[in-house]
């Protein structure tokens, strides 16, 4: 299988501290990648490392672009990122309230506009076939997850899990090749967790793009995710798929820490 993420020897330091040392790992087209660990691992720093917010003190981030190339991510400026087709989510709902959910959506699609902002605001017909075609696609965008008759309703309005769906379709309006998530599962209870994990499926199979997930719910990460990497402090304890994790004592001990601890 090709990669669309190959991440290789990824390091950074915060005051000395070592954030991320030396960690490795790939992730194949179309795939659901989960990147676990305890509280404090680095988990949402190698989100960052990727999406440029911060620059790694070593390594190669490499992804392959909408048009499959192989770019190296870290020659890239952070608004240059969602252009390639890689977007991501926050741990944190990051919508704005006061608009309504396909407002929402039409900022998510601000990369892919081509008109020029004087015929934005004199409304030419560039500009209106623009609005038109983009307004189209994230309807359909709403409907293939289910929030089509929420479309004009204000986000401010909407239930936790409802703003958290509209987010993941918002990611989806520039094209990704690749959507990080992190922590989507955070704030859900049980029915709407398990929802979660089948939209999840749903968008990987509909638009044909790889998943890169940070989650504490290991029943959301077993089983919706292919492959899995956990980190402890940094640095990678294993990498395979849901059961080997389940089963590498490496993993067991960093989360439930090792028998003489409870001695």
């Amino acid at each position: 299988m090709e990669s669309v993420l190959k991440i290789e020897n990824l390091s950074i330091s915060f005051g000395g501290l070592k954030a991320i040392d030396d960690l490795s790992f790939e992730i194949g087209d179309k795939m659901i990648y989960g990147l676990i660990g305890p509280n404090g691992a680095g988990k949402t720093t190698v989100f960052n490392c990727i999406t440029k917010f911060y620059t790694p003190s070593s390594g190669s981030v490499k992804f392959k672009d909408n048009q499959g190339n192989m770019v190296e991510l870290t020659d890239y400026r952070v608004h240059e990122i969602v252009k390639l087709g890689l977007v991501r989510t926050f741990q944190n709902v990051e919508l704005i309230k006061d608009l309504s959910i396909i407002d929402n959506l039409l900022i998510g699609a601000h990369s892919q506009y081509k008109s020029t902002v004087l015929e934005q605001a004199l409304m030419l017909r560039r500009a209106r076939r623009e609005e038109r075609r983009i307004r189209e696609k994230a309807m359909r965008i709403l409907s293939d997850l289910g929030l089509e008759d929420k479309a004009e309703e204000i986000a401010g309005s909407q239930p936790y899990g409802v703003l958290k769906n509209v987010e993941l379709a918002r990611t989806l309006m520039s094209d990704p090749k690749l959507i990080i998530i992190d922590e989507p599962a955070a704030g859900l209870n049980e029915t709407e967790t398990e929802l979660l994990a089948g939209l999840i499926r749903k968008i990987r199979d509909t638009y044909n793009c790889a998943v890169l997930m940070v989650e504490h719910d290991m029943g959301l990460v077993m089983s919706t995710c292919e492959r899995i990497c956990a980190i402890s402090f940094g640095k990678k304890l294993a990498e395979g798929t849901p059961e080997e994790i389940k089963q590498n004592k490496e993993v067991q001990e960093a989360y439930l820490g090792r028998e003489d601890d409870h001695a």
